[in-house]
């Protein structure tokens, strides 16, 4: 298994596809990770892997299974493909991945939340609007990225 060291690097941005989906290889860089206990401070089935396993139908035990066996994000693309309970066109995944590019928080505690978090990482971005744009900041200036 090829497990990223997240306390050195982070996983890839959410808005990475594999098989059109957004997230997916994101979440199996964390599955990984916290096999090979370098996870650091990410985890795993936090709210934003939740669109995927929501869209998908997939049990997140099911697919943290079937990463522990080893195999590649090609192999678990065509186990999602194969195993997911809800089925989609690939035109459904394409707009589905289009829309979790663009979602934000929806109630106030979390977009004040956000709000503070841009205002740590970089005060003065005004082009952030997105969890996606958050977290590929987060992710930037973590790693020692100047904002």
């Amino acid at each position: 298994m090829n497990a990223l060291n997240l306390t050195q690097r982070p996983p890839r941005s959410p808005r990475v596809r594999l098989g059109g989906y957004t997230i997916l290889p994101r979440i199996l860089d964390k599955i990984r990770a916290e096999l090979a206990g370098t996870a650091g401070e990410y985890k795993y089935k936090n709210p934003n892997d939740w669109h995927f396993f929501r869209f998908t139908g997939l049990d997140p035990e099911a697919l943290q299974k079937q990463v522990a066996t080893g195999i590649g994000d090609w192999d678990v693309l065509t186990w999602v493909n194969e195993n997911a309970p809800l089925k989609h066109t690939p035109l459904e995944i394409s707009q589905w991945a289009d829309w979790t590019q663009t979602v934000s928080f929806n109630d106030i505690e979390m977009r004040e939340w956000y709000t503070e978090q841009i205002k740590r990482l970089n005060p003065a971005r005004e082009d952030l609007r997105g969890t996606f744009d958050y977290l590929d900041l987060d992710d930037f200036v973590s790693f020692g990225g100047k904002a």
